[in-house]
């Protein structure tokens, strides 16, 4: 039976993220015990005396030596258990699963907003160098890198909320007085318009608008800025000259030619972007009360919560392979030889 090529990348990436994950588990075993403050004392509370303290940290197993502490961690593991969170007391596998469709929603709709400014202005800077176009690309690029998301968030509020009064209040993913979606996908846009609940769609798109906008801001100059060197690169190649002597239109040499040889860098710098988007997500989630996977990192970060750090790090790596797989497999539907490669 013959293995078809796709199936046989997937594998092999699969395989080859098996070391990768393991050394992310050690690594962030130590590091979270590196961490400075104690569990037990932040959950035994202020009053609390060193007899407290101590059956605490007996309970959480923190009294134990650290290769007894890590093989439990891996037996854990095995079992599909993340540990339970000491801050707020529910297992972190349910805390993850239910925060992290809020920071991947808001992520995919900046990563939409980015590409569907970024790839045409990049194209259309290429095709007019030292512009207008190309000048204008060249001063969002410069400025999307130069300001930090949580300013960029904090001014679109108080333009967009506090002057303008078109925003509503940016705390969390709905209006107060609006119920939830039935839980479908965990995505509350997609949810209720499966539902057909066009209110709830509505307060789902106002409050997702400015966050949404701000992490596209950020995240649109690197595509940019891709885009424009590598369909400058193309354009410039011998292939495109052939094509432009052969007759063919300009529509036809731009699109098919130069932009599909210029996504394979784009893809690339796309993938690197959407990681970097998760980590800002911390600061954007601060900003606009964002119930996300970021915001839930930070509070287990500021109270040295060791079991919902840990499940958050390897959410974030298990994400990040995925993540390489699908750019992989994408570069073969771009380039078909590159799915015949060994």
């Amino acid at each position: 039976m013959t293995v078809p090529p796709k199936v046989r990348l997937a594998g092999r990436r699969l395989l080859q993220a098996v070391p990768a994950l393991l050394g992310i588990i050690i690594i962030t075993f130590l590091l979270t015990r590196a961490l400075p403050g104690d569990p037990a004392v932040y959950f035994a509370g202020p009053a609390a005396d060193a007899a407290s303290i101590a059956e605490i940290r007996h309970r959480l197993g923190l009294d134990r030596s650290l290769p007894e502490q890590f093989l439990t961690y891996v037996g854990d593991l095995a079992t599909g258990n993340l540990g339970t969170s000491i801050s707020t007391g529910q297992p972190v596998l349910q805390e993850i699963i239910t925060r992290l469709p809020a920071s991947l929603e808001l992520t995919l709709a900046a990563l939409l907003i980015a590409v569907g400014v970024a790839v045409p202005l990049g194209v259309l800077a290429a095709t007019r160098p030292d512009g207008w176009v190309d000048h204008a690309c060249r001063f969002v690029v410069t400025a999307g890198v130069s300001l930090p998301t949580f300013f960029t968030g904090l001014a679109l509020v108080y333009v967009f909320y506090y002057l303008a009064g078109w925003a509503p209040a940016p705390m969390g993913r709905l209006d107060i007085i609006s119920l939830p979606p039935e839980h479908v996908t965990g995505f509350y846009l997609i949810d209720a318009l499966l539902a057909g609940d066009v209110a709830v769609a509505r307060s789902v798109l106002a409050h997702l608008a400015l966050p949404a906008l701000t992490l596209a801001l950020f995240t649109l100059a690197p595509i940019a800025r891709m885009t424009r060197a590598a369909m400058l690169q193309a354009l410039g190649s011998e292939f495109i000259r052939t094509a432009r002597a052969a007759g063919l239109s300009r529509r036809r040499i731009l699109i098919v030619y130069a932009l599909r040889n210029a996504l394979l860098p784009v893809v690339t710098t796309l993938g690197m972007v959407f990681s970097f988007a998760l980590g800002a997500n911390v600061l954007v989630e601060k900003v606009f009360a964002w119930p996300g996977i970021g915001s839930y990192a930070v509070e287990a970060l500021v109270v040295s919560d060791y079991a919902a750090v840990q499940g958050f790090v390897l959410t974030m790596a298990l994400l990040f392979v995925l993540l390489n797989l699908v750019i992989d497999l994408t570069y073969t539907l771009i380039d078909p030889r590159l799915g015949l490669e060994e």
